[in-house]
C-alpha cells in the first residue's frame, strides 16, 4: 500500500462534471495498492500502523506556527482518491508499466476497506473519489506539505 498525503486547505474530485467528493482543510490522500498486497491486508498489523500514522501525522501548525498538530487535533477532513499509478514502473522505455499495481478487483476491495477504516477513525470527516473512474482532482496544497507512506517501510 502506498499513500501520497498532501496537506490541503481544500480539495475536490469531479467525475463527468459532477462533484463526488469535496473537503476543506485536511489531507488529500492518493491511495494505491500493489500486486503483492494480500487480500487480508486489512487484518494485518501494517494496515493499522498506516492508518494510525495517517491520522496522527503532526503536520498542521500550532499557535506558534510549529508543525505540531494532527488531523485528530485539528478536526481536519480527508479526501481519499484511488490511484493505481502510484505503482507505475518507469525503469524501461517511456511508457510506464502498471504490472506492479493490484488488479482492479483487489484494488477495489482494499480501497473500500481503507475508506471504511479511515471513516471509523474520523467519523463524518472522510470523502472519497470514484474507484476506476476518470477523475478530475483539484487541490490547494497548503505549505506545500506532501508525504509518502509505503507499507513496505513498516514492520508488520
Amino acid at each position: 500500500m502506498r499513500l501520497v498525503i498532501q496537506r490541503v486547505s481544500e480539495a475536490g474530485v469531479t467525475v463527468d462534471g459532477r462533484v463526488v467528493g469535496e473537503i476543506g482543510p485536511g489531507f488529500l490522500v492518493l491511495v494505491g495498492f500493489g500486486a503483492d498486497d494480500p487480500a487480508d491486508l486489512p487484518r494485518r498489523k501494517v494496515w493499522s500502523q498506516m492508518l494510525d500514522k495517517l491520522v496522527n501525522l503532526r503536520v498542521f501548525p500550532d499557535e506558534a506556527g510549529k508543525l505540531n498538530r494532527s488531523l485528530l487535533d485539528t478536526g481536519g477532513q480527508v479526501l481519499a482518491v484511488s490511484q493505481f499509478t502510484l505503482y507505475a514502473d518507469c525503469r524501461k522505455g517511456r511508457r510506464p508499466s502498471f504490472h506492479l499495481a493490484a488488479d482492479a478487483a483487489l484494488g477495489l476491495q482494499l480501497y473500500t476497506d481503507f475508506v471504511s477504516g479511515l471513516a471509523a477513525l474520523l467519523p463524518g470527516r472522510v470523502e472519497q473519489g470514484e474507484f476506476g473512474a476518470e477523475m478530475d482532482v483539484r487541490l490547494v496544497n497548503a505549505g506545500p506539505v506532501t508525504i509518502v507512506l509505503d507499507s513496505g517501510d513498516f514492520k508488520g
